[in-house]
C-alpha cells in the first residue's frame, strides 16, 4: 500500500472490519440473556447497539456502492438476533466497505456519493461519508466495549492496529479473516 490517501481508507476500512471481529468474537462467550441484557448505553444492550452498527452500515454502505436501498435498511432495527447472525452479517458488510475503499481513486473519493433519505436525496462527497460511518462504527464500538466489560467476558483490545506486540495474534485473526499483512500493506 503507499501512503496516498485512498489507501488510508482502506486500511481504516480493514481495521474496522477486524475490530468488529474482535468485539464480536468476544461477544460469542456471552450466553442469549446475556447478549440482550439491558446495559447503560444510547441502544440499552450489546445485542441493540451492535445490531445498530450493522443496520447504519447497510444504509451507508449501499450509497457508497450506488445503491437505493435507504430507510429500508431501518426496517428491522434488530435484524440480528444471535452473536452468530450478527457477526456473519457484519461480516459481510464489512467486506463490501473493504471492496468499496479498495476501488477507491482519488477521483472517486473526492466524488459525489448520493444517500436515499425517502423524502429527499442527500448528496456528500465520498470522502467524508466514508469519515463520518467510520466515526459512527468507532463510537458505537466503543459503547458495546464498555457495556462488555460489565460481563464476565474481558473486552478486546480494539486499538493495536499497528503494534508489533499484537504480531502473533494479529496473523491469527487476520487468517481468520482471509488477510495477509501485504494485502493490507502492501510488500
Amino acid at each position: 500500500m503507499t501512503a496516498s490517501l485512498t489507501g488510508v481508507f482502506l486500511a481504516m476500512a480493514h481495521n474496522n472490519a477486524w475490530a468488529n471481529h474482535r468485539l464480536l468474537s468476544a461477544c460469542a462467550e456471552l450466553d442469549k440473556a446475556a447478549f440482550h441484557a439491558q446495559r447503560t448505553g444510547f441502544f440499552p444492550s450489546l445485542a441493540g447497539t451492535l445490531n445498530h452498527i450493522l443496520v447504519v452500515d447497510l444504509f451507508y454502505v449501499d450509497a457508497l456502492e450506488g445503491g437505493w436501498l435507504g430507510y429500508a435498511a431501518f426496517e428491522d432495527e434488530t435484524p440480528c438476533g444471535t452473536v452468530a447472525e450478527l457477526h456473519a452479517a457484519q461480516r459481510a458488510v464489512d467486506d463490501r466497505l473493504i471492496a468499496v475503499c479498495d476501488a477507491l481513486t482519488p477521483e472517486s473519493l473526492n466524488g459525489e456519493a448520493r444517500v436515499n433519505r425517502g423524502e429527499s436525496v442527500q448528496v456528500e462527497r465520498r470522502d467524508r461519508l466514508l469519515l463520518h460511518l467510520f466515526e459512527h462504527q468507532i463510537h458505537h464500538r466503543g459503547q458495546a466495549h464498555a457495556m462488555l466489560s460489565g460481563t464476565s467476558v474481558k473486552p478486546p483490545q480494539l486499538d493495536e492496529f499497528f503494534s508489533a506486540g499484537e504480531a502473533p495474534l494479529r496473523a491469527a485473526e487476520f487468517a481468520e479473516l482471509g488477510w495477509t499483512e501485504e494485502r493490507i500493506w502492501g510488500a
